[in-house]
């Protein structure tokens, strides 16, 4: 039985305005009652997306800080990184913010490596990838696992989404799956935006994990045990 989370807050830090629109139903279904402060800088994307794939510019990190320590003035129980490309930001933000961090994306990595030798990591958007690997590298090594990491990228799908088609973007995307999905053993979506994706995944060869749920309900499961850790 779950339990009641009426009075928690929880902030969100988002690079694109659209990362809200993505987690919102996650929000609504696994943590009604909790209290969500969301705060958003498209700038940071911007800048983000205008560098080398693996290069963050010093000042979104800092950005990043100004967001956790406002929401930590609110008093929020917890926050969480929407964004995939920076999520070193939590590193570096932890020693300076006193409310614990999340990175949304971690929760499923620590699914994917706990039961599969070869992950699939499917992005679209180039800046992502090498945030993600290093992510889903951390979650291994940290879980006493050796795990090999398969990248595909589709960046023509996110190009598809942000003009207005979801449909082919999710069509795309699950060509994609289904022909990752002979040479590994999990997938992890790399973008929450991905999570659309869902409701049609419910047949796959291999466990498709998405970061919209597993991040959410990671979440959850922080806020009811006092958010340790």
């Amino acid at each position: 039985m779950r339990q009641d989370l009426t009075g928690k807050k929880l902030g969100i830090i988002h690079a694109a305005l659209i990362t809200t629109k993505a987690i919102q139903k996650y929000l609504d279904e696994i943590i009604p009652e909790v209290e969500v402060v969301h705060w958003v800088d498209d700038t940071i994307q911007n800048t983000n997306f205008a560098c080398e794939p693996g290069v963050i510019p010093r000042k979104n990190y800092a950005k990043f800080v100004q967001g956790a320590l406002s929401q930590e003035e609110y008093g929020v129980d917890l926050i969480l990184l929407a964004c995939s490309t920076f999520n070193r930001a939590v590193e570096f933000a932890r020693p300076m913010v006193n409310v614990p961090l999340l990175q949304l994306d971690r929760p499923m990595m620590d699914l994917a490596v706990r039961d599969a030798k070869r992950v699939g990591l499917l992005a679209t958007v180039p800046t992502t990838v090498p945030a993600s690997q290093r992510l889903l590298a951390n979650a291994a090594a940290e879980a006493g696992k050796i795990v090999d990491i398969e990248v595909r990228l589709c960046s023509e799908a996110f190009q598809v989404l942000k003009a207005g088609d979801p449909d082919r973007h999710n069509d795309m995307l699950l060509k994609e799956i289904d022909k990752l999905s002979s040479e590994v053993d999990a997938i992890v979506l790399a973008q929450v935006s991905m999570s659309a994706l869902e409701p049609r995944l419910t047949d796959t060869r291999v466990p498709v994990y998405n970061s919209g749920r597993t991040g959410v309900a990671r979440v959850r499961q922080m806020l009811e045990a006092g958010v340790k850790g």
